[in-house]
């Protein structure tokens, strides 16, 4: 299965969730999931959606029940749609914030830590975090399409406003 073959008009998440990337100086808060899809991963924190949230109040109490920091202002940066080959399907709406209060701390979640973002472990995280983190750090709004068998990386495409 290719990004090609995919009708994404028609295409419909099974879960819609987020990503809060916090900014801080040359430093990102990243976080090694605990749980859930993706656990052990490297990441940045998010979740689901609750019924009748938008993207970005989900994303603004993900973080807080994540790493125990509060976010009042969030910028979207981009979106993901992600197509699993065993048939689920994912749309992730991802932000971005240089303001919090808090420390971040440990949960049950996830372990947060400052990553330097000219050192980011991309081999701890999914494969496609290579292809439009470099975009979003640098400011570029993006829309990437994904497909995935398992946590491998078949196929994708991403548009920018530079590249629609």
């Amino acid at each position: 299965m290719r990004v090609e073959e995919v009708c994404w008009e028609t295409w419909e998440a099974i879960d819609v969730a987020t990503l809060l990337f916090v900014m801080r100086e040359d430093k990102m808060l990243l976080i090694q999931k605990k749980r859930g899809l993706g656990k052990g991963k490297i990441n940045a924190p998010g979740g689901k959606l609750e019924p009748g949230e938008t993207p970005k109040e989900a994303a603004l109490r993900e973080i807080r029940e994540e790493v125990g920091i509060s976010v009042e202002r969030a910028q979207y940066a981009g979106e993901h749609f992600f197509q699993f080959t065993n048939g689920y399907k994912m749309h992730v709406y991802v932000y971005t914030a240089d303001q919090f209060t808090g420390t971040p701390v440990e949960t049950e979640e996830a372990i947060p830590f400052w990553c330097d973002i000219h050192d980011i472990p991309y081999d701890q995280m999914w494969a496609d975090d290579r292809y439009w983190l470099p975009l979003m750090l640098s400011g570029e709004r993006f829309v990437g399409y994904y497909i995935f068998d398992e946590d491998h990386l078949i196929s994708y495409r991403i548009l920018t406003d530079s590249n629609p």
